[in-house]
């Protein structure tokens, strides 16, 4: 009883003595930094395989042909990064050792001693020399000094590495002697050291233990080392407060054997359910793919018989007028019984029969001159178009609850020349090997736009080639090998109102360098409201503001519908924007003034009685009026009959959008002022084009307008973890 006692308790603990790369016993375990054990050869083979893969990247044999480990995928994953990220040589930095542990997946840093810089697991490697005499109990340790036949061995010198027999531990280790005093233990193949070493200090004991790195130093460690900043404490605390814990972990695990064991037992019911809902799947599957081969087969033979039997009506109107042909051959049929009546010689008899018969002849001789097949042989008109029906099929996918929904950010999305679709997972399940991307138009004319799509292996795609003026549709949907996860949420997004025109501030024509701040890239202006304006400070009146600036782009429009977006900062405190024509432009620059009444500006944003003339066609500008986060409708187009109470200001100005656009309708002389996040028209007026229309914008104070970028390659952020 108390042997088959041992066998089950070792059987337990078996897995707790396995190597994670060999899958054998431990055999000289190491601990890695990690706290995981690896057997030492084990540690040389992984190190010499990363080795190998540095040398030779594109081979993945040497991962795989050592006989005495076998590492998984993710594992070699690890490896691959341990070749771009292992070994630093040539470097002024001290050279590190990075390990892919098989026990966890992570990359561990050996540090710059690498292997010679791990502890040898002794309390492991004794539980497995345990393990290895109960299981083989019948097998004694012989003794080495005995002559043949060699008795079984009742010790095991620590001193001498050697095990010994009675007798000859008597002979070789007599009373009185020194090596009276070596130490003994029960008979064992594994020798184990008296007393642990520093592997960085080969010479000094180990005494104390770090309990931030959590390993065995010693002395020299804790002084100078790599220990020197870390809490240590002697080895004898550490001994006492392990243990405690150890013991305090074990006797609750124990205390819970009975809630241990129901887990257990749910387990097993939840793994037998796990079954059987497989294959009720499997089932469910295979009947709806049964579903599918039984309309198949009857629409097949359906088709089939349809064929059939047109076929052989045909062939008996073919056969049928063959045979009317043969007769009209010499010496066969009508003409045979032509030349016989011919014989005739009687007059009222050769006419009484060849007048029926010159009738069947001159038949015969019509269809001749005009022959027509009494049948088509082709069945063109029986080809089945399955083209639709395999689009179906091709899409049918297996929906998992195991793999997580992308949703699609719409904060990152924009519209512009091109759209950028950008989506989100969480990442708390596996990551997906590819997103399906599906789009589609609103068209009112047609009620079934069929989904557009694109293979992505990243989280955002740039897609061109969209209708201006047009809203779309997009989803996401995650795949896993056969497997996928459900649709996004739908997101519906609009284009901008016309092509979008691409242009750069103008930095020669009107442009003020003393007022205003171009970057390099003409991208962005602002507004300098700094010194210049202390210096005319004296000059200035109550109620007056200094001169806006002004500023156009460097591309004009002269035909056709054009649209362009922009960011104003949220501190800006005054900015117009719209456009201005090229006959106006020299007339307006050389009239600028340093004051300026807000009277004398066109929707200066008060609510003077002057702003009714807002709209004056001989105004050299049209513009609407931008800052404090705040979007201003000039007063006549709010409201043409108001009196500039409270409730027409409030209706007049809506917050400052996020991105302004302006769409110019050419041809039509219209100009539109939009929110351009949402594509949402928020001010249009008629607007006189003459020469060359050019977008012009004005700041006064701290303000500052960024153009809005084109879409290109660089918008998009690459995901590694697919």
């Amino acid at each position: 009883m108390e042997d088959g006692g041992r066998e089950v308790r070792t059987s337990n603990i078996e897995r707790e003595l396995i190597c994670p790369a060999c899958k054998e016993l431990f055999t000289h375990p190491l601990i890695l930094p990690c706290q995981h054990n690896l057997c030492h050869k084990c540690v040389k083979d992984i190190l010499f395989a990363v080795e190998d893969s540095c040398a030779d990247a594109g081979s993945e044999s040497s991962n795989q042909s050592s006989p005495r480990f076998r590492i998984s995928s993710a594992s070699t994953d690890k490896i691959d990064r341990a070749t771009r990220s292992g070994r630093r040589h040539n470097s002024l930095t001290p050279r590190t050792t990075i390990f892919p542990c098989p026990g966890c997946l992570h990359d561990i840093d050996l540090g710059e001693r690498g292997v010679n810089g791990l502890f040898r697991n002794l309390t492991l490697e004794t539980i497995v020399e345990r393990h290895r005499l109960a299981a083989r109990a019948a097998i004694a340790i012989k003794c080495d000094f005995c002559k043949p036949p060699p008795q079984e061995s009742t010790k095991t010198c620590i001193d001498c590495s050697a095990s010994y027999c009675n007798e000859c531990f008597k002979v070789h280790h007599p009373w009185g002697t020194v090596k009276a005093q070596h130490e003994c233990v029960g008979p064992t193949t594994t020798i184990r050291l008296k007393i642990l070493m520093c592997p960085e200090h080969e010479m000094e004991r180990i005494n104390m233990y770090c309990e931030v790195c959590r390993r065995p130093v010693c002395h020299l460690c804790k002084l100078g080392g790599s220990h020197a900043n870390h809490r240590v404490t002697m080895m004898s605390v550490a001994y006492k407060t392990l243990k405690e814990q150890l013991s305090k972990d074990i006797e609750y695990l124990i205390s819970k054997e009975n809630q241990v064991k129901t887990h257990i037992s749910h387990l097993d019911l939840l793994l037998k359910e796990t079954e059987c809902n497989a294959e009720k799947a499997k089932e469910e599957a295979s009947q709806s793919f049964e579903k599918l081969i039984n309309i198949l087969e009857e629409k097949k033979s359906a088709a089939l018989q349809a064929i059939e039997m047109s076929k052989n009506l045909r062939v008996d109107k073919l056969q049928n007028q063959a045979e009317e042909y043969q007769g009209l051959l010499e010496n066969n049929g009508l003409v045979g019984y032509a030349q016989e009546v011919l014989k005739e010689t009687d007059q009222s008899c050769f006419v009484q029969t060849a007048k029926q018969l010159h009738v069947r002849i001159q038949k015969a001789t019509e269809s001749l001159k005009c022959f027509r097949p009494a049948a088509e042989c082709s069945f063109e008109d029986f080809v089945v178009n399955t083209t639709k029906q395999q689009e179906i099929l091709d899409d049918i996918t297996f929906h998992s609850n195991g793999l997580e929904i992308p949703e699609i950010n719409e904060k990152k999305c924009r519209m512009y020349n091109k759209a950028v679709i950008s989506w989100e997972s969480s990442g708390k399940t596996d990551p997906v090997d590819m997103y399906i991307l599906q789009y589609r138009k609103h068209d009112r004319e047609e009620e079934n736009v069929i989904w557009q799509e694109f293979k992505v292996y990243s989280k955002s795609k740039i897609i061109s080639d969209l209708d201006d003026d047009s809203s779309y549709t997009f989803r996401v949907q995650g795949h896993k090998g056969s497997v996928c996860s459900s649709w996004s949420k739908e997101v519906t997004l609009r284009t901008p109102p016309a092509p979008v025109l691409s242009f750069l501030f103008d930095d020669k024509c009107g442009y003020n360098s003393e007022h205003l701040l171009l970057n390099s890239g003409r991208t962005t202006v602002e507004s300098r409201a700094g010194f210049p304006l202390l210096l005319r400070a004296e000059s200035m009146h109550f109620g007056c503001y200094t001169a806006l600036n002004y500023i156009i782009g460097d591309t004009g429009i002269a035909k056709g519908k054009h649209f362009w977006a922009f960011h104003v900062e949220a501190y800006s405190y005054l900015v117009k924007v719209g456009v201005v024509s090229s006959t106006k432009i020299q007339k307006f620059f050389h009239n600028t003034h340093d004051v300026t009444s807000p009277r004398s500006e066109q929707d200066s944003g008060h609510d003077s009685g002057s702003e009714d003339a807002c709209l004056d066609s001989s105004q050299p500008l049209t513009l609407v009026t931008l800052g404090m986060k705040k979007f201003c409708i000039p007063k006549a187009a709010a409201d043409p009959k108001a009196t500039g109470d409270g409730k027409d200001a409030t209706n007049r100005v809506l917050p400052l959008p996020s991105c302004v656009g302006i769409c110019l309708d050419y041809d039509n002389g219209k100009v539109g002022f939009y929110d351009a996040s949402h594509m949402k028209c928020l001010y249009e007026c008629e607007v006189e084009c003459s020469g060359i229309m050019y977008p012009t914008f004005a700041l006064m104070g701290g303000a500052a307008i960024h153009l809005q970028e084109a879409i290109t390659a660089k918008h998009l952020e690459y995901e590694d973890d697919l």
